[in-house]
């Protein structure tokens, strides 16, 4: 038996070049549980893997995508069967471990999660890592009782991947939605997805002139870090809170610790990658009730394998709207 996968190569100037081959069976990673995927996508990290490596990939040659929906083809794991509807995030699949580029992977079952009825392959990773990111960054405003009536939630980054995702659930939980983005030409796009607000990112792109602003957002889902959250963080109310899920900005911020001490603004750090099986099991099933799937479809942008390699430097750029989703037969 073979199987059909994107064969990333890294040059010794760190350049990466992709093909796309058939290969055997047997040059599957070990692993309990044997998928066959129908379904990838293209985030951040990704494009990172695709050009450089990122220093992420310590084995060459490579398979990325970091995640992926299909079924399973064959299982010893007792928490899975032939025919299950299987999603995949993190676990440095991608990176450490073979990824979801391919028409199969051998991966352990401790990283799987069944998909909810409600989401099918291809719906899965539209959500990918970048939905089920927006979705954890929800649930931790959430347990630190932010509620719709606190007032507005700024969402930074709000175009991108996991920007959009979190706009249609917050929206659709009742919350007031600002949308902070570069692009102004998506601000149709963001309020089709719910959001109340459009900001500029350009009222976010100066560090404040002092730590502690104006009180204007219950809450904050930071995308970007750097010089955006800092300004962001000292806008945030009393007893407010901020999840922090990206570094696109870098991962230093010119900030100051009064927010913390003097407004008892939270922090939480969102981790995709090694989170426990039993809290993402919760964030899909959450997926599955409160993401409004028919807005989803209006994110996504389909692709192949074959087209992986031109888009990897877009979605560092930031130049991509939405989800790609990465159908891995075409």
């Amino acid at each position: 038996m073979s199987f059909r996968a994107l064969v990333l190569s890294q040059a010794p100037d760190r350049r990466v070049t992709g093909a796309i081959e058939v290969l055997p069976e047997d040059r599957l990673p070990p692993g309990d549980v044997t998928v066959a995927i129908e379904y990838s996508t293209l985030n951040y990290k990704d494009g990172l893997v695709l050009t450089t490596g990122g220093g992420l990939v310590k084995t060459w040659p490579h398979v990325g995508g970091i995640d992926f929906a299909g079924t399973v083809e064959a299982s010893d794991s007792p928490a899975f069967r032939r025919g299950d509807k299987v999603v995949l995030n993190g676990w440095r699949v991608g990176e450490l471990h073979w990824g979801g580029y391919a028409t199969k992977a051998r991966v352990k079952g401790d990283w799987l999660v069944k998909l909810p009825a409600a989401i099918s392959t291809k719906r899965a990773m539209a959500i990918g890592t970048a939905g089920y990111t927006s979705m954890l960054c929800v649930m931790a405003l959430e347990k630190h009782g932010i509620v719709p009536a606190a007032g507005e939630i700024l969402v930074t980054g709000a175009a991108g991947g996991v920007g959009s995702v979190a706009v249609a659930i917050l929206a659709r939980l009742g919350y007031s939605v600002v949308a902070a983005t570069g692009r102004p030409q998506e601000g149709a796009y963001l309020m089709a997805l719910g959001a109340k607000t459009i900001m500029d990112r350009k009222e976010l792109v100066e560090a404040p002139d002092r730590p502690l602003l104006s009180e204007r957002f219950a809450g904050l889902i930071d995308t970007v870090s750097g010089v955006m959250f800092a300004k962001a963080l000292a806008q945030v109310k009393y007893n407010g809170a901020a999840a922090v899920c990206g570094l696109a900005a870098g991962p230093s911020f010119p900030g100051s610790i009064l927010p913390f001490i003097l407004r008892s603004v939270a922090v939480y750090g969102i981790d995709s990658v090694m989170l426990p099986k039993a809290p993402r099991e919760a964030a899909w099933q959450r997926l599955g009730a409160d993401l409004p799937l028919e807005k989803l479809d209006s994110t996504v942008s389909d692709v192949g394998l074959s087209d992986l390699m031109a888009l990897a430097p877009k979605i560092l750029k930031g130049e991509i709207r939405g989800r790609v989703v990465v159908d891995v037969n075409k």
